[in-house]
């Protein structure tokens, strides 16, 4: 018969029993317990207290109300059911200090049997119930156990589960009792002391405190487990298949991957998935291990990532692991830091991860990239690495169709190689995006090659805000196709840090609504220019030194285009010297040799080295 076991397992008794000291480090993996050290049998849950003086309080009323025999039956039962819950009580109370004595027995310390008795409820209900099914069919094979005391009764059925008190211990690092005994059936050679002394080694070698103290990591892991299994379309080797099932179980579980993110945890599901890691070697296999990610340059404080990303590697032979690491420095890898490549993307140890790598590179090597591109491309998206050559040659063609292929094709990659990890359905949204807009597929195909950022881009999240914000400002519909063909980046700059803070600033000059959306529309590479590198310093010039108006720029916005110092200042002092007036068209709109020709009477215009400046307009 199975009794549900309360929350609080103690009630005041009159009987002696010592009061366990504080257990330091101790795991607490049950909802029952409320501290790290176990309560005394004197600490009486509040709510319980709380609920019996109600019944007695009832019980009062009742008999002074002369209530009859429905009452007095429902006083009975209350009574009974304190009774039966004050010896469930007593019993688990029992249970636990056997089982501490137990684990004694075993060469487990006074402090640890304390604590794993106290942090393994599930282990104490199976015990308790074990009991109380031969109490209740009784001990006919031997009369000599019926007789026993409840105590000793426990002990006898612990023994008889023949773990040794290992599916106890196995409770406390945070399995379930049903993985406990699972797990502890891989565990039969082990004595509890060396199986402790073990586990706590690994931890100590692979999960360092720090870890927890780096809350950036865990997130880091967990998005890029995400995007592996998502983007993953070639087929895996066998180590790559139970990592994968590893995350599977854990997306099943309550928190998902977030799981990963507690240390404790984390370590619990590993072992739940790879029981045999206890039975590797730590002086003669586990440090080998160690040594050869930390001699890879992978900080003590991150090992656990990449344990927790690619498990099996944990089994490998010590020369195995040692050949991936250096098959990893194929790629051609900034300043060398093959550690973060290996952080961002642990599965590039896999064989199957690996000879993807070469089928990427003959893929580049077919399509005109250079081996340095594809590389590079690697290197800020290595999820490129879990993609099938079949998937990247469906959008290298989307981008063949638009006129995008060879040296075009190289700089699309370099700049935007997330690309290649688009869907060629999405892609082909923001393409028929543009074909409504009345542009052509030559003009689409220049824009991916210029800014193939916005091509990777969300429509509803990004693109189609800035199309919002240009008819805010005053852009009709009509001039949106010439505005995004001259400057296409702006479909991908920010709003409120970029584009309203320079539509602010030609406001706060004077100039009005309309003005400024006569400008944009005109000149559209005007919303991309820094305010102080580029707008005030030509507006200060232009009011302050060339002593015109400012409402001169709505006129000709491409002035903001040009250098200062190479090219605005030289002409407007060779136009001062002569005391020539014109329009900013005029006097910037011209090349060298129109400028000269009408303005100085000569072929071409000497035009003396500018000073140095930052202006890179």
């Amino acid at each position: 018969m199975l009794v549900k076991i309360q929350t609080n397992w103690f009630v005041p008794v009159a009987v002696p029993f010592p009061v366990p000291h504080k257990v330091e480090g101790c795991y607490v993996m049950s909802k029952c317990l409320l501290s790290t050290h176990p309560p005394t049998p004197f600490e009486v849950d509040n709510d319980k207290s709380r609920r019996r003086r109600r019944r007695r309080r009832r019980r009062r009323s009742n008999w002074s109300c002369g209530c009859g025999s429905e009452e007095a039956h429902a006083q009975r039962q209350d009574l009974s059911e304190s009774e039966s819950e004050s010896k469930r009580e007593l019993e688990v109370l029992e249970a636990r200090r056997a089982i501490s004595s137990y684990l004694g027995e075993l060469g487990v310390s006074e402090e640890e049997s304390l604590s794993i008795a106290w942090n393994c409820p599930g282990y104490v209900k199976m015990l308790v119930e074990g009991v109380r099914d031969l109490d209740e069919w009784g001990w006919e094979a031997d009369e000599e156990i019926a007789g026993l005391s409840f105590k000793d009764k426990i002990l006898h059925v612990a023994a008889q589960k023949g773990d040794k008190g290992k599916i106890a211990y196995l409770e406390t690092l945070g399995l379930t009792l049903s993985w406990s005994i699972n797990v502890a059936g891989y565990l039969s050679a082990h004595t509890l002391p060396s199986l402790m002394h073990k586990v706590t080694r690994i931890k100590q070698l692979f999960f360092s405190p720090s870890d927890n103290d780096n809350n950036n990591h865990p997130s880091l892991l967990m998005r890029n487990i995400r995007l592996t299994m998502r983007h993953l379309s070639i087929s895996i080797d066998e180590d790559l298949q139970r990592t994968f099932s590893f995350f599977e179980k854990l997306q099943a579980k309550p928190g998902g991957l977030n799981i990963l993110a507690s240390q404790d945890s984390a370590f619990s599901s590993l072992i739940q998935s790879f029981p045999r890691m206890l039975h590797l070697s730590v002086d003669n296999h586990l440090t080998l291990i160690l040594d050869s990610l930390l001699n890879f340059g992978i900080p003590t404080s991150r090992v656990s990532h990449i344990i927790l990303a690619f498990p099996p590697l944990l089994f490998w032979n010590h020369q195995i692991l040692q050949t991936r690491l250096l098959a990893v420095k194929q790629i051609n890898v900034a300043d060398q830091d093959y550690a973060k490549l290996l952080l961002k993307y642990p599965w590039l140890l896999s064989t199957s991860i690996q000879e993807n790598y070469v089928e990427l590179l003959a893929f580049s090597y077919s399509i005109k990239v250079p081996k340095t591109q594809i590389d590079r491309a690697i290197e800020s998206h290595p999820h490129l690495l879990s993609c099938s050559t079949s998937k990247l040659e469906l959008m290298v063609d989307q981008f063949a169709k638009l006129g995008v292929r060879k040296k075009k094709l190289s700089q699309v990659i370099a700049k935007s190689p997330q690309l290649l990890l688009r869907k060629p359905k999405d892609f082909l949204q923001i393409v028929l995006l543009f074909e409504n807009m009345d542009l052509d597929k030559e003009t689409i195909g220049r824009i991916l090659a210029r800014c193939p950022e916005i091509f990777a881009s969300s429509i509803n999240k990004t693109l189609q805000r800035k199309i919002e914000f240009l008819d805010r400002v005053g852009v009709r519909k009509t001039f949106w196709p010439g505005v995004i063909r001259k400057y296409p980046e702006l479909l991908v700059s920010d709003i409120d840090k970029t584009l309203l803070l320079r539509i602010m600033y030609l406001m706060k000059l004077g100039l009005s609504e309309e003005e400024i959306a006569f400008m944009v529309r005109t000149f559209s590479p005007l919303l991309g220019y820094s305010i102080e590198g580029v707008l005030k310093p030509k507006i200060e010039f232009l009011v302050n030194s060339m002593e015109r108006p400012v409402r001169d720029v709505v006129s000709y916005p491409r002035y903001f285009s040009y250098s200062l110092e190479k090219k605005i200042k030289p002409r407007y002092w060779v136009l001062k010297r002569r005391d020539i007036k014109c329009s900013l068209k005029d006097m910037l709109g011209k090349n060298d040799e129109e400028f000269a020709a009408e303005f100085m009477g000569i072929g071409r215009m000497p035009v003396s080295h500018p000073e140095s400046s930052n202006d890179s307009l």
